[in-house]
């Protein structure tokens, strides 16, 4: 063998080895700012830990509007990277055309577009959805996150940024074996569980759930503490009826002993079917004896309604079509619109929260950490009762200099050294009571109504969907990471709270140089091309000479 063939088989070699490598080992290069294509952390602690199989099934995909190519190629870039860190997830695109029966049995409900491309309108019907399974489980994603207020650019964004937050979750919820535990505290007037279906079936995929009646604490005080402590979490939705001295204690100790509890209360009484059907309602104090209790944890609830002149819409009927009445929406400020303050990881990238009929939260007690999750805006005022709320005064003009008492805290977090709120005084039950408990976790939240989903046709729908005007808020989203954030849960949270920046296209401008920059892609290849074949033809017939 001479040397020159020596040498080309050497080279061949060396390619082959490569190529053996480099299907063997996968790494991927992310050069973004925002480190868009690159997993995080808590992604990867899941990938490592996972020992089931997944499989993926995306129906984003066929003839999409530009923006939906869009995201359909984020999907796909991010699918592969997860393969690429774990074999065992797998996935496929799979073009809805012709199973759209199929797809909306499963709860695939489409997305109907108007689109407007090259100047010309025309409506697009897709399927931006992805179906997660292992084994038996199933888990429903979906890739077009929604938000109030939205145009299409903002939402596709938002969709790509939560991307890995909702794939994360729909793996865990297929191969995460649960051990949490939440209470949901019953007995005194709670909200039913229809109004609340959504977040709690939404809570039930990750934590085992069960409800626990504080009744029996009449008879049975320490069995029921003793039963409550099985728990993690504690929560506590909308109570209209008061709580006695030894619920508060067993709650208390609860507290002490390191449970961690999320509070949802309305101190004033304002009947909302009452108010639709008569046009108007006295509002009125709601005493639940949790005041001195509240007190002690650093948090006052003060009984008055607050105004927001930044607020969500009311249907009401102002006319008859035929035999149908015809409904029209009007801002009503007594539903503030909270938006997201990106101070805390639990509020951080969420849309508008919607509250309906909210007091406001005064804090105390300096030794424990305050964090506000939920403020007004600064354009409030605040009806005292009690008060007769009216649906007449939407008919008047709002004076804005009247809405000039400032942002109102609405929801709290309280962290800190919980000491006893009985430490000093008579114990209304006897047990090994702990006077001051470790580091721990409590939420106050001063509307009753942010866990509350709407009902239709005696259907429980989804948790944040206006259904008159087809609105998505962020309640869900909020909520959710509140819990996730007191269990610790915080892989799930930064997932969730993870930014991406894109860099958006000015379609008009694009439409208008549309043949410029078709020129220019189609002409300057093939010149650099014909460049240096010219330079390529010159070194050889150089070398020849």
């Amino acid at each position: 063998m001479n040397k020159k063939k020596k040498q080309i088989f050497l080279m061949m070699a060396f390619l082959v080895l490569v190529n053996i490598i480099a299907t063997q080992i996968h790494y991927r290069w992310d050069v973004t700012n925002d480190q868009r294509y690159s997993i995080s952390t808590p992604t990867k602690t899941l990938l490592k830990n996972l020992k089931k199989e997944v499989e993926i099934s995306v129906f984003l995909t066929g003839d999409l509007p530009f923006d939906f190519e869009r995201l359909s190629k984020e999907t796909l870039y991010f699918l592969e990277e997860i393969n690429a860190k774990k074999s065992s997830i797998t996935f496929k695109f799979i073009n809805p055309q012709g199973k759209e029966e199929s797809l909306i049995n499963q709860g695939l409900n489409p997305s109907r577009l108007t689109v407007q491309e090259d100047g010309k309108v025309s409506e697009s019907v897709i399927f931006p959805y992805a179906i997660v399974s292992s084994g038996k489980k199933k888990a429903l994603v979906n890739l077009l996150k929604s938000s109030y207020f939205e145009s299409q650019d903002s939402q596709i964004e938002n969709s790509i940024q939560h991307l890995e937050f909702a794939f994360a979750d729909a793996i865990q919820k297929v191969t995460a074996v649960k051990r949490q535990k939440i209470a949901i505290i019953k007995g005194n007037g709670e909200l039913e569980d229809i109004y609340q279906y959504d977040w709690l079936k939404t809570l039930g995929e990750n934590y085992l759930l069960a409800p626990i009646t504080l009744d029996s604490v009449n008879h049975q005080p320490q069995k029921t503490l003793t039963e409550l402590q099985q728990f993690d979490l504690a929560i506590i939705s909308k109570p209209t009826e008061a709580f006695t001295e030894k619920e508060k204690f067993v709650l208390d100790q609860f507290t002490i002993n390191g449970g961690k509890s999320i509070w949802l209360l309305d101190m004033v009484h304002t009947p909302k079917d009452s108010l639709m059907q008569n046009g108007k309602v006295l509002a009125y104090q709601r005493d639940l004896h949790l005041t001195d209790y509240l007190f002690n944890y650093g948090v006052r609830i003060k009984k008055h309604l607050v105004r927001d002149l930044y607020a969500a819409s009311i249907p009401l009927a102002t006319g008859k079509v035929g035999n149908n009445p015809q409904f029209d929406e009007f801002l009503w400020d007594y539903y503030p619109l909270i938006k997201s303050n990106n101070k805390h990881v639990i509020s951080k990238n969420i849309g508008e929260v919607k509250l309906e009929f909210v007091n406001s939260i005064d804090t105390l007690n300096p030794n424990i950490k305050k964090t506000p999750l939920l403020e007004s805006s600064a354009l409030t005022k605040t009806l005292t009762v009690p008060s007769y709320v009216d649906l007449a005064s939407i008919a008047e003009n709002a004076d804005i200099k009247t809405y000039n008492q400032g942002s109102k805290l609405l929801g709290v977090l309280l962290e800190g050294n919980f000491e006893s709120a009985y430490k000093n005084r008579i114990k209304p039950f006897k047990n090994n009571f702990i006077s001051k408990g470790t580091k721990n976790k409590m939420i106050v939240i001063a509307d009753g109504d942010i866990s509350t989903n709407q009902i239709s046709k005696g259907q429980p729908l989804e948790l944040g969907l206006d259904k008159w005007n087809h609105q998505y808020y962020s309640n869900k989203e909020f909520l959710m990471n509140a819990v996730n954030y007191l269990l610790n849960d915080d892989g799930l949270i930064q997932l969730r709270s993870k930014k991406v920046v894109l860099n958006t296209i000015n379609k008009p401008k694009a439409y208008q140089e549309k043949l410029k920059w078709q020129l220019i892609n189609l002409t300057i290849p093939v010149s650099i091309l014909a460049i240096f074949g010219l330079i390529h033809f010159y070194l050889r017939k150089r070398t020849l000479q």
